[in-house]
This record gives C-alpha cells, sequence and structure tokens, in this order.
C-alpha cells in the first residue's frame, strides 16, 4: 500500500511513501526471541569469545574472528536454526574460521601483553614469573601443534566438551577426536621430556 503524505517547501505535492500493510510503523528494534540470533549471540558470546581467544592467542585478534563468524552466521540464519544445536554450529564456524585464518597467515604477529594483564593473572605471594614461563611454554607448545589436534585440546581442556560434542563442532567422528588428542598429548610429553632434558 502505497500512503501520499503532503511535503511543504520548495517542490508542493504529495511524495509517495511505500509502507507494508502488515508492518507497523514503528523505529523500536525487532523483539528478540528464543531461537532468534539476538538470544544465542546473548547467551554464548563470552564462550564463544573465550574459545576464540584460546585458539588465536590474542583477544583482539579473537573478537575479529568470532565478529567475521557472526556476519556469516547473520547470512545463513535461517539454516542454523533448523539445527539441534546452534551453539555448537557456532563454535564449528569459529574453528574453520580459524584454520582459514591460519593458512592465510605466513607469519603470526605476537603481541606482548601489557604489565597490568600480567599482574592480573599473577598468584598473591608467589613469584609471577614461574606461571609467566610455564604459560608461555605451553603457547609455544600448543602452537606447534596442527591446527585440529589444537582445536581439539583446546575444546577439551579449556571448553569442557564432551567427544561428542567436540565431534559435531570439527564435523568428525568421536574416534577421529580422539585420535587428534592422544597425537596432541603424546607430542606435548615429548615436548615436556625433551625441555626437562635440555635444561
Amino acid at each position: 500500500m502505497t500512503t501520499w503524505l503532503p511535503v511543504s517547501g520548495a517542490r508542493t505535492g504529495p511524495v509517495p511513501l511505500p509502507r507494508p500493510q502488515d508492518e507497523p510503523a514503528s523505529d523500536a528494534p525487532p523483539a528478540v526471541t528464543e531461537g532468534s540470533l539476538d538470544a544465542l549471540v546473548r547467551t554464548h558470546l563470552p564462550g564463544l569469545l573465550r574459545y576464540a581467544t584460546v585458539l588465536v592467542g590474542d583477544p583482539h585478534t579473537a573478537a575479529d574472528l568470532v565478529q567475521e563468524v557472526l556476519l556469516r552466521a547473520h547470512v545463513r540464519w535461517g539454516r542454523i536454526t533448523l539445527m539441534d544445536r546452534p551453539d555448537l554450529y557456532l563454535r564449528r564456524m569459529v574453528t574453520n574460521e580459524h584454520l582459514s585464518w591460519r593458512r592465510r597467515w605466513h607469519v603470526r604477529t605476537v603481541r606482548p601483553a601489557a604489565d597490568e594483564e600480567l599482574a592480573a593473572h599473577a598468584e598473591v605471594g608467589g613469584d609471577h614469573a614461574v606461571g609467566v614461563s610455564e604459560e608461555d611454554a605451553m603457547w609455544r607448545r600448543l602452537e606447534g601443534l596442527p591446527g585440529r589436534q589444537r582445536s581439539v585440546l583446546v575444546l577439551r581442556y579449556y571448553e569442557g566438551l564432551s567427544d561428542v560434542e567436540i565431534a559435531a563442532v570439527l564435523g568428525t567422528s568421536g574416534a577421529t577426536v580422539r585420535s587428534h588428542a592422544s597425537r596432541a598429548l603424546a607430542t606435548l610429553r615429548r615436548a615436556e621430556v625433551g625441555e626437562v632434558d635440555g635444561s
């Protein structure tokens, strides 16, 4: 339906303004329903950001990665809502985006953390250098793992997902998840033994 409204000014005459009959003329944002992307993001955004941060090692890059995933999810939201667990699909999208970013980046930029950030993670009364060096050593070991193995360890130990949930996120079987975890843990053990022997 077209509504003709008078407009004052140099050109006097009615100007057509299209307004659908079913749609109310309101400037209010659309309501957030249980199955909407807004509701899912409000519920799962902290977990997605935490997961992406552990994957990429930098909170700012992680925020960019999650933003890219949410933009893509918005386009495909009609199909994503048909799934049983859209939150797991979003994690899968984060994983896939991370893996494609790693393929595109030939050199990874490591940004040093601010002193205040390091101080916030330090234990009271203890030497924070020990914790920082252990965390740094673990990050170096994790970065040496292939992308899938790293993703499995992050999902299992940082996010607390079961093998079935990890398989759903990665689009693989539970046996493949267990195989990746076993290989990754064996690689980390060998690296730790090598560091102890080398000291």
